[in-house]
């Protein structure tokens, strides 16, 4: 274990949210708040901290998947922690528990939140929570890669070990263009919907908040409305964009080197489209009764199942009170969630598309058992490792998920609340039903109980796999003594 290099990792990323930390400083500033002075603080006691760690620079720069894992673990749980401690210095949210909770909600773009009263907070603290969901939406790592010369020909492992999605490929022959190409694109599509939000009439703060929310598919609202209290037009633009943002990168990638035929011809593309255009219908007829107009069921229903299908979270309308049809509709979208290399959560279409096909692949073996059929996406056979991996995260999806469930579970509260918790945390949806519906919260959750979320939300948002490498025995042993010897 190259534990110099990750420690190296880490100062990378404890540097960054220093100078991130600015950004709630201005902003303070410009609202004339004292909150910003803890912000401010913070900047630079994280920059000088991450420039002291980073003063020491590690003679070996190899990274294999298993430091690859470790360092993408342990950066997104500093970064968490560091992030939090501002709302308790600043008694916003004076309980530590309570701030992880919101900010690592923040930082992997689930939305879920344990505030009562948000819009009690500062103007400097809500445009932080927003801002952790543009950060974590295209992955603080990738940035590091983008921004920082990594040496080292393996760092492509700290890719793969925080992007969403089965596989990353790069776009590009350098890894440092790839991460580079990925966050102009990001960047271009957040400016964009920023101004189309300004010409509907939302106020510029507003504006602001609502994008960074919607671009990492995260969902904080800066209002106890959410998004309800906008103009339909506004409401309109942020799901044109939720669902934007759900598509894989890799298609904006090829559209911009003019590659048409190629991005437009994705099956996961398709079936993304597909599954939200039919549970839009479905959903439409099934709360038409309920509505002003067709019109009006076209809205809450397009604009929710952009939100749920893409993990993003925001709310028009309380859709706890929904018929059960099109309630039992959004918590199976819950699960599906975004395209793969998206800023999307839950388990994927390709997973889904891949996990179909091998099920009707051994299926139909029963019946033609000499028959040797391979599984293709894009017209492309998927290798026996993807297929391989998908199995094992379906696997250990399952598991996390049960696990998860029988611990929330000991607080004893109704089976929708704790199932749908586990539901919304775990795929980074951010409001599930019941107690923790879109006009409720998780405060009331027990202390242990909200630890078990936190954790679900970062395994969720890292692919299961980084989280669960940090248990594993042979990651540590004799990790420590190899660090005191130089290694």
């Amino acid at each position: 274990m190259n534990f110099r290099m990750i420690v190296h990792i880490v100062g990378h990323i404890i540097r960054i949210e220093g100078l991130l930390f600015l950004i709630p400083s201005i902003t303070a500033l410009v609202y004339n708040e004292s909150e910003g002075f803890i912000y401010a603080i913070m900047a630079v006691a994280l920059f000088a901290l991450g420039s002291i760690i980073n003063f020491f620079k590690p003679k070996n720069n190899t990274l294999y998947i298993k430091e690859g894992c470790v360092a993408t673990a342990l950066c997104w749980i500093f970064l968490s922690i560091f992030g939090a401690l501002p709302l308790v210095f600043a008694g916003e949210i004076p309980s530590f528990t309570n701030a992880m909770f919101e900010i690592v909600s923040g930082f992997t773009t689930t939305g879920s939140s344990i505030l009562e009263d948000v819009e009690a907070l500062s103007h400097a603290s809500l445009i932080w929570r927003s801002f952790t969901h543009w950060v974590g939406g295209m992955g603080i790592l990738i940035f590091l890669l983008a921004v920082i010369p990594l040496t080292g020909g393996s760092n492509v492992n700290l890719m793969k070990a925080e992007s969403p999605g089965p596989q990353v490929e790069k776009s590009l022959p350098q890894l440092k263009q790839t991460a580079l190409l990925l966050y102009v694109i990001y960047s271009v599509l957040t400016a964009l919907e920023f101004i189309i939000l300004l010409i509907t009439g939302l106020p510029v703060f507003d504006s602001i908040c609502m994008t960074f929310g919607t671009a990492g598919t995260g969902g904080f609202g800066i209002l106890n409305t959410s998004v309800g209290s906008y103009p339909v037009a506004s409401q309109w633009v942020i799901t044109i964009f939720m669902l934007l943002f759900g598509v894989t990168f890799d298609a904006y990638v090829l559209i911009l080197f003019r590659r048409f035929k190629k991005a437009f011809s994705k099956e996961e593309i398709w079936t993304y489209f597909g599954i939200v255009l039919a549970a839009i219908i479905v959903i439409t007829i099934n709360i038409y009764s309920m509505c002003e107009s067709l019109f009006d069921a076209i809205t809450k229903s397009s604009f929710q199942v952009a939100s749920i299908m893409t993990t993003t979270g925001y709310s028009t309308t309380d859709f706890n009170a929904w018929p059960t049809f099109s309630r039992v509709l959004l918590v199976l979208l819950m699960f599906c969630g975004g395209c793969a290399g998206s800023t999307a959560g839950g388990i994927k279409v390709s997973r889904i598309c891949i996990g179909v096909k091998m099920f009707l692949r051994e299926a139909n073996s029963f019946l033609r058992p000499r028959e040797v059929k391979s599984i293709k996406m894009d017209r492309q056979t998927v290798d026996s490792k993807t297929l391989r991996g998908t199995a094992i995260y379906f696997v250990s999806y399952a598991t996390v998920f049960i696990v998860s469930l029988i611990l929330i579970a000991l607080d004893g509260h109704d089976l929708v609340t704790t199932f749908t918790s586990v539901v919304a945390t775990f795929n980074n949806i951010g409001p599930g039903l019941d107690m923790v519906g879109p006009t409720a919260n998780f405060s009331f959750f027990s202390i242990p109980c909200k630890w078990v979320l936190i954790f679900d939300m970062l395994a969720g948002r890292l692919e299961i796999f980084p989280m669960l490498m940090l248990f594993h025995p042979s990651i540590w042993k004799g990790t420590f003594v190899k660090y005191r010897k130089g290694y």
